[in-house]
């Protein structure tokens, strides 16, 4: 049974269509990640789904109940469903045992303690709002919403602003919490790449529609277009009429379309026979990859390895599996 049910859900704004009826299911435990430009109608999407902005058609259905929208109740939101913007929205002049302990109307102190303790704020307790950093008042919001026991947590693009080690705490607080609790993530995020590694499917949306949904290995190896592919990193665009130098490469189709290649798809060789033939460009050490360009007969394309040994002038031969490649 599907815990949400997301059908024909359209918004409009104004002269605009945010929404161009939307729909997509999410079963219970199931972790999805909505990622897409700014404007695509990722946040406007959520802010329905949680009953906190009115669809202007269309329903959703949580646990087969409908999400009423916050024309239709007095309080805006749905029970069961907790909504973690990307604004803390923590009282001032309080400290944070205050403001938990008002929130906590289900867990017993021991419960609550260890979600504290999962959440890396047991040490923020005696400070106030304005002593805290932007990582820590989203894990202490975070922390709020989870002492109403949701059933399904909705995260608008909680790493938004956050520092690096804020922000990799706060993945490592997001993916415990899917494990240790009874809980259905739904995420947005400002950079899609942060879904690639937590997401059970991911749904790519433009222009208030979607645009691709799948497993993250499918949007991210097979995207529909050069809009998801850009989405989730650099690519090799091979135009059509340069496609002619993968030729002799067994399982490429060179079928008058343009090939497009993750750079860390190819692999360098020491093979001569049905492989690429090219010459090393240029050489960028970027931590922990290398990324050269390699010109071939009719293109340049780039190349990721872990190797540091090339240099510029340097012949070599790239080979690359036919799974690897989509074209366009």
């Amino acid at each position: 049974m599907n815990l949400l049910e997301v059908s024909g859900v359209r918004k409009q704004e104004g002269n605009e269509e945010v929404l161009k009826g939307v729909s997509f299911t999410q079963k219970e435990f199931q972790k999805i990640a909505i990622v897409g430009e700014s404007g695509s109608g990722k946040s406007t999407l959520l802010k329905i789904i949680g009953g906190l902005t009115q669809a202007d058609g269309g329903q959703v259905l949580f646990e087969n109940v409908r999400v009423k929208g916050p024309l239709e109740r007095l309080l805006p939101g749905q029970p069961g469903i907790a909504y973690l913007s990307q604004h803390y929205e923590l009282r001032n002049h309080y400290r944070m045992e205050e403001i938990l302990s008002y929130a906590n109307t289900n867990l017993s102190d021991e419960e609550a303690d260890a979600l504290y303790e999962l959440c890396h704020i047991s040490h923020l307790m005696k400070r106030k709002n304005d002593q805290l950093s932007g990582g820590e008042k989203q894990r202490v919001a975070l922390a709020r919403l989870l002492t109403t026991a949701p059933r399904l947590l909705i995260l608008d693009e909680p790493f938004s602003n956050l520092d690096p080690i804020h922000k990799n705490t706060l993945k490592k607080v997001i993916r415990e919490i899917g494990e240790r609790f009874d809980i259905t993530c739904l995420m947005v995020s400002h950079d899609p790449v942060d879904t690639l590694s937590w997401a059970d499917e991911i749904i790519i949306m433009k222009d208030g529609q979607i645009l691709q949904q799948g497993a993250p290995q499918q949007v991210y190896s097979q995207p529909v277009n050069e809009y998801a592919a850009a989405l989730f990193g650099s690519y090799n665009l091979i135009p059509a009429a340069a496609a002619k130098d993968f030729k002799g490469l067994p399982g490429i189709n060179v079928n008058g379309k343009s090939l497009y290649i993750r750079p860390e798809r190819f692999e360098i060789t020491d093979k001569k026979e049905h492989t690429l033939k090219g010459t090393v460009t240029e050489v960028h050490f970027m931590g922990s990859i290398y990324e050269i360009a390699v010109q071939l007969p009719s293109s340049v394309v780039t190349v990721k390895t872990g190797n540091s040994h090339h240099r510029k002038g340097e012949e070599i031969h790239l080979s690359l599996s036919p799974d690897d490649v989509w074209y366009a």
